[in-house]
């Protein structure tokens, strides 16, 4: 055979190659395990009340999962509102939170390192901790997103939702998802 014939049948086998392990890579994602988010506080497309708002205490609200799946080390949550007029804005970063926590008290303190040694980064108003819905006009969208991780970030406490993000690819196990509603 050419060598110009093997080059180009070794180029396309290694573009399939690489074609195939992407979208198997995609098709795991997809495959994750859901967990059942929900809260005393609101209702799934509810209202959130305005004390979990910037309009009231600023407190987060209850939040609570069932068991994820065996494996799991560590669960992460990210809140983001993606109507927000710049983009999606992050309103709480949440990870290393123990394989072993159901639920998310209301009110959860606005400290780096928590006393069950989970951690909170920075949302987009540059703080630490929850930052409630304070849309400037319109209803918002907030989106509370459970990720069970087969292992534990180990990131410092003030970490970003992008940084969070990188950390977490190739580890989700389970995905929950909440929706709040909110105006002003």
């Amino acid at each position: 055979m050419h060598p110009l014939r093997i080059t180009l049948s070794m180029s396309l086998l290694l573009l399939l190659l690489v074609t195939a392990c992407r979208h198997s890579e995609t098709s795991l994602a997809a495959a994750a395990a859901t967990l059942a988010l929900s809260s005393t506080s609101f209702q799934s497309g509810g209202k959130i009340p305005s004390q979990h708002t910037c309009d009231g205490a600023d407190a987060s609200p209850q939040l609570s999962w069932p068991a994820p799946p065996a494996s799991t080390k560590s669960l992460a949550l990210i809140m983001s509102d993606p109507d927000a007029p710049g983009g999606t804005f992050v309103h709480w970063v949440l990870y290393d939170i123990p394989a072993s926590t159901r639920e998310l008290p209301a009110g959860v303190a606005k400290h780096g390192q928590l006393y069950d040694n989970s951690r909170q980064g920075k949302n987009d108003f540059g703080k630490t901790g929850y930052g409630g819905p304070c849309p400037p006009s319109g209803t918002h969208h907030y989106v509370f997103t459970l990720y069970a991780l087969d292992t534990t970030l180990g990131l410092q406490p003030g970490a970003t939702r992008s940084q969070i993000e990188s950390a977490i690819k190739g580890h989700i196990l389970a995905r929950g998802e909440l929706v709040g509603l909110y105006s002003r």
